[in-house]
């Protein structure tokens, strides 16, 4: 069990300018992956890094993660999306690698582990180098590029290794020949498509006679996502990831094309173990779907500005909501956006005073409230290339009078109401008000996970890279035996019924990992992650969530979920605020700024059954 906690600690997680600090002063050769908060350090390597760790067994090597947005000394690193490997010896920079190519990084950490020892054991001088890529104000000023000097913007695709590779055990071979073939792993992320997420991914083929068939195959177990690109200057990535991946019919591209991923990799229609953008433009509502916060750099163009993915607020108001909610969703869809999330909501008097706080002395605010708290009220984070001017440009002008004279088909106008004061949809009007607004309506929630003894022996470090795949923060973390005590008070609400004595000796036969995660709608979140608490029924109705995939029996049904925010916050006091009595634990709180992440897109909502634990 102690080389499972080495696991998880692998790679020492730096948020701040102190911590940063003292990573600097380790002794050894320290690998730090710096990365930007958004999408998280790179999955793409871990593994790697972990074969040598655990071969080396060396005390002198060291890994890291280090936030850019938040350590002062990392600023000029912000905003840039290639991954990038710092080699630290002395706190002083000794070697740099841009790029997740698993096996140049292999032979660097080899060589400049060798180098620090040189240094440390014979005190060989210690060679120091200067990150030539990264310019501070003034070096960018002494070396501005002309026109002409300019390199072409990268350009972005998505590719996603697909079910029948992943669960052949084809990932890994697959990301290296990626590399291998020079293209660049900017994102990474393992995650199992929900149905809803694989009909909202391939809603183009939806007339197509296979497309049932293929949402079953993409929501059938987990796929690996990334996001590719090529060094500058290279030309458009599209056409080349499609034509390394090569036909989508297998056979075809046995014939034609012996070499590439699916000659090599798939086996028959559907199952062509790799999927790839079609164009630019699928790549850039791609982008948007699965990493919503991106910023690519290359996506849409308006006015010959480049756009970059953003979120933006919909609401559409209890009336509209009500008769003509999929005539409105489906403009969304028509207009590129991807709902990211997705909620009903009855609001209070209270929550649309707070709401709209800046209109409360208008003459047409009491129609507004009436508006608002008159029924369920649907709000959309969306997401797209310029998110917040297209869909305000889709509204119309908030004055539906204008409206008519200057944009008649829009939304505005199409369920506007006579002598009504109050529009019928709303739209944030900046990109800092949106973020606002969707925390409004999905506010970050901390929900209390346990994956249970009888995953934690094969299953543990599947599911916590897919929880952090998924977005989730993992804020705190302790690894425990529970004693009787605990697992009763654990199961307190169900003490009178008959599978009580069952489940709190089950609970305490071996130990449990409790996680603390946060993460918009957090609850619901992993809940769907879960699935039904009878694995037979998730199987069914689920079959990509982690009880359909681990469980094998209500009991040992591998993974526990809060049921409410008030159950979460209930049992994360009992665990972690309180002095409980364990057989054994070892915990790790990390604050806000600490959360382990990797950006993800959002799960959607599945409906639970009630079995063994209501709230399992």
């Amino acid at each position: 069990m102690a080389g499972k906690k080495k696991e998880v600690s692998l790679q020492t997680s730096v948020t701040n300018q102190e911590q940063w600090d003292e990573i600097l002063a380790t002794k050894g050769l320290t690998v730090v992956d710096v990365h930007q908060q958004w999408c998280g350090p790179c999955r793409a390597v871990v593994s790697h890094l972990r074969k040598i760790k655990n071969e080396l067994g060396d005390d002198l090597l060291h890994f890291a993660t280090a936030e850019a947005d938040s350590i002062e000394a990392l600023e000029r690193y912000r905003g840039k999306c290639e991954p990038t490997f710092l080699f630290f010896g002395g706190g002083e920079l000794v070697a740099v690698l841009r790029g997740a190519n698993a096996p140049l990084l292999q032979r660097m950490i080899l060589e400049e582990l060798a180098k620090e020892k040189l240094v440390l054991e014979q005190e060989s001088e210690r060679r120091i180098v200067k990150d030539e890529c990264v310019l501070d104000e003034e070096e960018e000023e002494q070396n501005e590029l002309t026109e002409e000097q300019i390199p072409a913007p990268k350009s972005y695709t998505v590719a996603i290794i697909k079910p029948d590779a992943v669960a052949h055990g084809k990932a890994n071979d697959i990301i290296m020949k990626i590399q291998d073939a020079g293209f660049e792993i900017l994102a990474h992320e393992e995650r199992a498509m929900t149905d809803l997420e694989a009909r909202e991914f391939y809603k183009h083929k939806a007339a197509e006679a296979c497309f049932e068939e293929l949402v079953r195959f993409m929501s059938s177990g987990p796929s690996h996502v990334l996001v590719l690109s090529q060094v500058e200057g290279s030309g458009d990535v599209v056409p080349a990831w499609r034509e390394f991946i090569g036909p989508a019919d297998v056979e075809e591209a046995k014939r034609e094309k012996p070499d590439c991923l699916r000659a090599q990799y798939g086996t028959q229609t559907l199952l062509d173990a790799v999927h790839g953008s079609e164009d630019g433009d699928h790549a850039s509502r791609e982008l948007a779907f699965f990493f919503p916060d991106f910023g690519t750099g290359s996506a849409a163009e308006q006015d010959g500005e480049e756009e970059r993915v953003e979120r933006t607020l919909a609401l559409i108001r209890p009336d509209v909501a009500r008769e003509n909610r999929e005539e409105i969703l489906s403009r969304v869809h028509e207009a590129g956006f991807t709902v990211a999330l997705r909620r009903e909501v009855v609001l209070t008097e209270e929550q649309v005073r707070k709401f709209y706080v800046q209109h409360v002395e208008e003459d047409y605010f009491p129609a507004l409230l009436q508006s608002m708290t008159s029924g369920p009220v649907l709000a959309l984070a969306l997401s797209r290339a310029g998110a917040v001017d297209h869909w305000r440009k889709i509204l119309g002008p908030s004055d539906v009078n204008k409206a008519k004279e200057e944009e008649p088909d829009c939304l505005r106008v199409r369920f506007a109401v006579a002598d009504e004061p109050v529009n019928r949809l709303h739209g944030s009007e900046d990109s800092e008000e949106a973020e606002r607004e969707i925390g409004f309506f999905f506010p970050k929630q901390e929900t209390l996970a346990v994956i249970k003894p009888d995953a934690m022996e094969d299953h543990r470090e599947e599911i916590l890279d897919e929880v952090r795949g998924a977005g989730f923060a993992v804020t705190r973390l302790k690894e425990m035996v529970l004693s009787r005590e605990v697992a009763e008070e654990f199961y307190a609400e169900h003490r009178d019924k008959p599978f009580f004595s069952q489940i709190v000796e089950f609970m305490c036969r071996g130990p449990c990992m409790m996680l603390v995660l946060a993460k918009e709608n957090a609850v619901e979140e992993w809940r769907a992650m879960m699935g039904p608490t009878d694995p037979e029924q998730a199987r069914e109705m689920a079959p990509g969530s982690l009880r359909a995939r681990f469980a094998s029996d209500i009991l040992r049904n591998s993974v526990h979920g809060s049921s409410s925010q008030q159950h979460a916050e209930e049992k994360i006091r009992l665990i972690f605020d309180t002095d409980v009595v364990s057989n054994g634990e070892n915990d790790t709180s990390l604050s806000g700024g600490q959360a382990l992440t990797i950006c993800g897109s959002q799960a959607s909502e599945t409906q639970e059954s009630t079995a063994i634990d209501q709230q399992d």
